[in-house]
Formats: C-alpha cells, structure tokens, sequence
C-alpha cells in the first residue's frame, strides 16, 4: 500500500504543472503528501516549501530540491488571435512546433498549439532552427477579442502538456522531471525516516525551492532564513551517451550507472568526500563530475549564503534535459533516495566541516 501511495504520488505531483513563478499547486501536492511524516512546515513568501522533521536541534541539515518547471509568457496576442511568447526559464524554441500547450488562466486551464507551417510550403533548403519570436500559439480563437474573453492575456503562463509514463519498465520518461524528481525524492527520503522510527541527533529541513530555473532564487532566500550547518542538494545533470554530446568536455555520465557526486568550488570538499565514503560503505554504484566555476543548481546558493554552508550535490543521470521527453533510470532515482538516506543516518549532528581550526 505504501509503495501505491508513493506511486500514485509521484504521478499526480509529475503530472502537476509548476512553472517557474506559479509553483503553489505542485507544493501543496507535494506538501499533503508529507504531512504524515513532517513535524512542522515551513512556507516563505515566494513558494518554497520545507518540511521540518526533530524540530529545535540545534544542528540543522537541509536536502533540498527544486519545484518549478521551464515555460512561457504569453508576450503579444496578435489581431486574429494567435499568441506570441517570451520564456520563463531555458525553454527551448526548437521542440515547440507542433507541441500541445496548456494555457493557465486564472481559473481554468486553456487548451492550445504550437502551429507551424507545413513542409510544402517552406522553402526547406532554408530550413533554420525556430527562434521565440517565431513559434506561436493557436488556441482555436478567430481574433483578439475572443483570447481575451477566455481570459487569456499578456503574462499568462503556458506549459507544455506532455504527463509522465514509463519505458521499457526500466525509465520514467516525462516533461519536467528537472527537478520535480527532486522533490519526489527527498520526499521519499523524509518517508522512510518517519515510517523508521528514526530519531536524528539533528533538525532536517526537506526543502522544496522555487524559482531554481531563473537564477535559483529560491534557495537563496530559504537559506538567509534556515542557515543551515550542511546541505545536501539533488539535482539532475545530462547523461552523455546519446547522440550528440562530446564526453571531452561535457563529461562521461549515464543512465543506469548510479547517482553522480559532483566536484566543483561550489562542492565542498569535506561533504563530497563523506558522501563517497557513505556510497562506499553502503555499495551504491556511483559516477562523478567535474564543473568549473559553478554547479549551475541550487548548490551555489546553499554554498555562498550566510557564512557559507558545506554543501554536497548528488545528481541524477538524466536524457534530453529541458524537453517533454526527459528521462531517467529508476534504478538511479532508489539509489539517490538510498544514498541521501544513508548520509542522514551516518551524521552525528556534530560535524564541523572547517578544514581546520
């Protein structure tokens, strides 16, 4: 029954759509969910969301991942009723032509489509990737009056409609897997604390930040607020075997080998090395990655806040970044929820992460 549950969990908060600035449905599903595992909640005045477990330790963790989803802004609606966009997050012009949409109004959910011209009548020699200001939206409206009347207007998000399903009964294939997996899986991890019995020598805060896609601007509100002693932030990062990506300078990670430990300035030393050890230890298959000035997730926030915060990052092996079809082994994402799970049994809530002192 409880596997059901999480099942059934993890499809309604996939399928939920959360863009980047409107995440408040996606965090009540994901809220209602932990309510039997949580001792406190956490909401601050953008979205982000914290369950808070042993409440009143004085040594505080976070594990924390990101809510919100790339979309679009309705930008122009033009006289016969077809909308123009502008993006909100790394959405991608390229896979938009022929793409299902959901119109997000105040009340009600519009249904829409990319339109694109058919190939007899462009000149294909000429061919060129789309750019924004090219795709559009029909709605099915004759005019301008018509969007409005559906109330549709200038600053209305849109999705892409595409749900969560499985493949070949080995990946989760879906729209918006970075990072409402994320989510997914710190749940999971507060579960199994709870369902446990496990008392933490310390006071974690399962956070679930908003505003990640657009400058993670999320996290770098919640942790002025939690100044955490540590951090342990999950994330997605690409899987590199599928055509087209260059292993020399983008890395060599995959599907299906395990959860990826992250090496970077932003990393600090101490925790990437206690999260190795603890994958060692517990014989979770991992892979690792090298990054330069930044981890580009949640980390950088976590780790440059306050007095700065130790913090380690454990990704998850992911296909097609930014599309409908993202994908992800589910032998990784149990592995991840393994690996974070272990390092909160293996912390003694008294850990000083200095290097010296």
């Amino acid at each position: 029954m409880k596997k059901e549950s999480a099942k059934k969990f993890l499809y309604e908060y996939l399928n939920n759509a959360s863009p980047t600035g409107f995440e408040e449905s996606g965090q009540k599903i994901w809220l209602d969910y932990l309510k039997p595992y949580l001792d406190e909640t956490i909401v601050d005045v953008y979205g982000t969301a914290v369950a808070v477990i042993n409440p009143g330790k004085p040594y505080k963790v976070v594990i924390e991942a990101h809510a919100d989803e790339i979309s679009w802004f309705v930008n122009y609606i033009d006289e016969n009723g077809y909308l123009f966009l502008r993006r909100n997050g790394g959405s991608d012009a390229l896979i938009a032509p022929s793409m299902r949409a959901n119109i997000h109004t105040k009340d009600k959910v519009i249904k829409g489509i990319f339109g694109w011209p058919a190939i007899h009548v462009r000149d294909t020699t000429k061919d060129k990737t789309p750019s924004v200001s090219e795709i559009f939206i029909d709605c099915g409206a004759a005019n301008k009056k018509e969007v409005e009347e559906m109330g549709i207007h200038v600053g209305t998000v849109v999705t892409f409609e595409d749900g969560l399903m499985e493949l070949n009964n080995k990946y989760l294939v879906g729209r918006a897997l970075d990072n409402r997996i994320g989510g997914y899986m710190i749940a999971e991890v507060a579960r199994r604390i709870k369902e446990n019995e496990i008392e933490l020598p310390f006071t974690l805060y399962v956070v679930n930040a908003v505003q990640e896609e657009i400058g993670l601007r999320g996290a770098e509100m919640i942790v002025r607020r939690l100044k955490p002693d540590v951090a342990i932030i999950t994330d997605v990062t690409h899987d590199t075997q599928s055509p087209m990506y260059n292993k020399k300078t983008q890395g060599d990670m995959a599907c299906g080998k395990g959860p990826v430990i992250c090496y970077g300035p932003a990393v600090q030393n101490k925790i990437r090395d206690f999260i190795i050890d603890t994958a060692t230890e517990k014989n979770i298959e991992f892979q690792r990655q090298a990054v330069s000035r930044s981890t580009g997730t949640d980390t950088d926030s976590f780790a440059y806040a306050t007095e700065g915060v130790a913090s380690g990052l454990i990704s998850l092996p992911l296909k097609y970044m930014h599309t409908t079809v993202e994908t992800i082994a589910i032998s990784d994402m149990e592995a991840v929820i393994d690996l974070i799970f272990e390092c909160l049994l293996k912390l003694k809530g008294n850990e000083d992460w200095r290097y010296f002192s």
